[in-house]
């Protein structure tokens, strides 16, 4: 089997719940087609760049599969037929990462103000 890294970008207007529902959905979909995910992390609501079919946000996702070439087919299928689905991209990687993204490193590290770092300095 192979290794995927795959990114879905759902609509702005659904819940969370609902996008977290459309990852339970997808772990589903290549379990029965004898994959594995490895992982699912969820990013939250964040501005796109620009805008896809009249959004500006979306609810991002990040999946690191392990599974068959026609199990991945099957999901990029059903995920074009999504209506909630604004975009997706799958990309075979050597191995998986299991580690947190940069995505979600960067919003659990600490941050500190400039000021705090000036009055530290000062002292």
């Amino acid at each position: 089997m192979a290794y995927y890294e795959h990114v879905v970008i759902a609509r702005q207007d659904i819940s969370p719940q609902q996008a977290e529902a459309l990852n339970d959905q997808l772990k589903a979909l290549i379990e029965e087609n004898g994959g594995h995910i490895a992982k699912i992390e969820y990013w939250g609501l964040r501005n796109l760049t620009y805008r896809v079919k009249k959004n500006r946000k979306g609810h991002y996702s990040l999946l690191a599969i392990d599974a068959p070439a026609p199990a991945v087919k099957e999901m990029e299928r059903q995920l074009s037929i999504n209506e909630d689905v604004i975009r997706f991209m799958t990309i075979r990687v050597e191995e998986l990462d299991l580690e947190l993204s940069p995505i979600l490193a960067r919003r659990d590290r600490p941050e500190r103000s400039e000021r705090s770092d000036r009055a530290e300095a000062s002292e």
